[in-house]
């Protein structure tokens, strides 16, 4: 399986000059794609197809190679399909090189995270897709101008659902797209046959298309670049349920039995931490039978039905024989604030409410349900390792 990454970075642009290239925090925008595309261990070639020889030269700093791009597909019109499609053109009559998956990175979307490529990718495989789109989970009520007057799209406005109760929508966010590369030239599309969806959180998904959005990107990626706490001195990890291992849905059925989603990289990751030792509880206020279950899957124990979760908490410390000060808390709404203000290292899920995040030691880049857990049992494991290493 050979796979090209395109990046497609004319020289023309109308809202900021020499966008592509512009500084971002030190470093020319394309360079951040350049750099993400080259770090993914699945990708063989990196290229960049672009007008503008100022380009060429960042690019080739950078580490990718240079297709030069025609005049008549250069324009502020012109698709990026045409764009994608002439690069695997230039390589099949040059090379004779025509790879199976193309990735099709768009330079203005700097904030992606080291593994979101790869796992887009890895996402496609596991799905037996066509092609992948990167999106955005949105849990807004969305409106439409009609020539009729405005009109509920997402939503009937004459039933209002609670908003975790409203069907889950993405937008697309121009980010990532993996697409075989028989599909782009059959449909002339990025996207086509069976497509999957790739989620990333709001803070990465910015783009940069007017000249405010380089001072808020700058200020994004000045708080990514803050240390990560001490997790070495953590003895034990502790979940609230709803949020944390779910996305905060309920999914009723006609009979009015509740279910939930939850993510199998959460498991693995509480697993892992099972077997390193490291010993995991979940502390919850809802009483559905759903908590016990789940946490029986995963062989931890729980606490669900729970009021009081700091007495609960306090009580588990003691019975433990570990201070505060050697807990790590996972949460996402207020009624896991006593509980954070208590323990060494509060952590919120990247879709907590504002209380949270401000009291939060770190925040987690994937909200709950979709992978949060799982961030935080690998920062657990890897300070496990590295002070097994250094005792």
């Amino acid at each position: 399986m050979t796979i090209l990454a395109v990046i497609p970075a004319r020289g023309g642009s109308k809202g900021i000059p020499h966008k592509n290239i512009v500084s971002v925090h030190d470093k020319p925008l394309l360079a951040y794609t350049i750099e993400q595309a080259r770090a993914t261990p699945a990708i063989d070639r990196v290229i960049v197809s672009t007008d503008s020889s100022a380009i060429a030269t960042v690019a080739t700093k950078y580490g990718a190679e240079v297709a030069w791009r025609p005049t008549e597909i250069s324009g502020d019109k012109a698709s990026s399909e045409a764009a994608l499609l002439h690069v695997l053109d230039h390589l099949r009559d040059r090379e004779h090189y025509t790879p199976d998956l193309l990735v099709f990175l768009q330079a203005t979307s700097p904030m992606r995270q080291p593994d979101d490529i790869q796992n887009a990718i890895n996402t496609l495989y596991r799905e037996n897709a066509d092609s992948l789109l990167s999106v955005t989970p949105f849990h807004g009520f969305l409106w439409r101008k009609l020539p009729t007057g405005p009109q509920s799209i997402s939503y009937n406005y004459q039933h209002r659902q609670m908003r975790q109760d409203a069907p889950e929508d993405f937008v697309e966010n121009g980010s990532i797209y993996v697409v075989k590369t028989e599909v782009l030239r059959a449909n002339n599309n990025r996207l086509g046959g069976k497509i999957a969806l790739y989620p990333m959180r709001a803070l990465d998904s910015f783009q940069i298309d007017e000249p405010d959005d380089i001072t808020l990107i700058e200020h994004l990626m000045s708080l990514n670049d803050k240390p990560l706490p001490d997790f070495s001195a953590v003895r034990a990890l502790i979940l609230d349920f709803d949020g944390v291992m779910t996305d905060n849905r309920v999914l009723v059925d006609q009979d009015g039995h509740e279910a939930v989603m939850v993510h199998r990289g959460d498991g693995w990751g509480i697993a892992r931490l099972l077997e390193a030792g490291m010993p995991v509880y979940v502390i919850s206020t809802e009483k559905n039978p759903v908590v016990a279950a789940r946490c029986r899957k995963l062989n931890i124990a729980y606490f669900h039905g729970q009021d009081d979760k700091l007495t609960t908490l306090q009580n588990l410390a003691h019975e433990l024989g570990i201070t505060p000060g050697q807990l790590a808390y996972l949460g996402n709404d207020v009624n896991d604030l006593t509980c954070m203000e208590w323990v060494g290292l509060p952590i919120a899920v990247a879709d907590a409410v504002t209380e949270l995040k401000r009291l939060a030691s770190w925040i987690t880049r994937n909200p709950g349900g979709y992978g949060a857990v799982r961030e935080v049992a690998d920062q657990l494991l890897k300070a496990n390792i590295k002070k097994n290493i250094e005792s």
